[in-house]
């Protein structure tokens, strides 16, 4: 008897399970316990574990150095008069609130052109993709930090039409937007969700507009993006939730000093310096806890403000 056979068998009997079945039963989770036994050990030891003790430690004074020594809320209330940690999180919500919403758009433009049926699609759509694959990397950081130097590829273009270009990593002012530009060079992964999406809006709808009368504007607004607006939440909250963990682009193109005057000192990279750089790991895991808190509420946000703007089909 086939195994679809001995299901369909018994899904039609009825009455108590037998003795049999039962230690049948009992050696099935028991194999499967097995298998996930090294899942469930690198989760107790990996990151329960870890997130336990930063959250013991954020309630301590400890440099790895010395025994922990509590303090209770004493990092949490230094961090009221932390006049850098304050200038960290306006960087960081500056990077996040413009990035975000700028690869976005990035994104959503470009699904919508490799949308329309273009040749080799497969193709483009692998190029497009590729940044995110890289653009976290170490080394396309120090790639951006050459093309936007004093004598990089940008003022090298620049001078060719005789613009004096200034240092766009070295000044203040500047420092910052090419980091964020950087993260919306990396918009291929939301690319690809918004292509699969897209991908997905029965056409039926357009048709139906077109005869309406509607116009290109029109049918997007009043079909892609209301039929999308579930797409675009979930790589809202991605994407936030990612750019609030950012570092190593600031850490690179910074040269791990969040300079110039501290223009890009990112909320990770100043945990990062209180941690392994000042030894306060303390201080360090409040941060972190911290971070976390603030995650946990936009994430919040943007879950109950979907209601108000996400449309689901049915």
């Amino acid at each position: 008897m086939s195994a679809i056979s001995e299901l369909s068998t018994l899904a039609k009997r009825k009455g108590p399970v037998t003795a049999a079945e039962k230690k049948a039963n009992g050696r099935d989770n028991k194999a499967a316990y097995i298998f996930l036994l090294p899942w469930l050990v690198g989760l107790v030891a990996i990151t329960i574990g870890p997130m336990l003790m930063s959250l013991y430690l954020s309630f301590t004074d400890y440099n790895l150095l010395q025994p922990p020594e509590w303090t209770g809320l004493d990092n949490f209330i230094r961090m009221l008069s932390d006049a850098r940690l304050h200038n960290s999180l306006g960087v960081t919500f500056t990077y996040v609130f413009v990035g975000v919403p700028l690869q976005l758009a990035v994104a959503l433009l470009i699904a919508l052109v490799l949308d329309k049926g273009l040749r080799g699609l497969p193709f483009y759509r692998s190029v497009f993709y590729l940044p995110s694959l890289l653009g976290g990397s170490v080394a396309v950081a120090i790639l951006w930090k050459q093309i936007f130097g004093t004598t990089g590829l940008v003022n090298q273009v620049l001078a060719m039409f005789g613009v004096q270009g200034p240092g766009w990593i070295s000044d203040p002012s500047t420092a910052l937007g090419s980091i964020v530009l950087l993260h919306v060079w990396t918009f291929g992964a939301p690319m690809i969700i918004f292509l699969a999406g897209l991908r997905q809006i029965p056409v039926m709808y357009y048709e139906a507009a077109r005869v309406d009368g509607a116009g290109t504007l029109q049918q997007f607004w009043r079909i892609t993006l209301p039929m999308l607006s579930p797409i675009i939440f979930f790589n809202l909250v991605l994407q936030i939730i990612g750019s609030f963990q950012s570092f190593t682009q600031a850490f690179i193109v910074s040269g791990g000093n969040g300079g110039p005057s501290d223009s890009t000192m990112f909320f990770t990279l100043y945990l990062y310096q209180k941690g392994f750089g000042q030894f306060d790991m303390g201080y360090a895991s409040a941060m972190a806890w911290f971070l976390l808190v603030i995650i946990g509420v936009f994430t919040a946000i943007n879950f109950i403000a979907a209601k108000y703007w996400v449309f689901y089909d049915d």
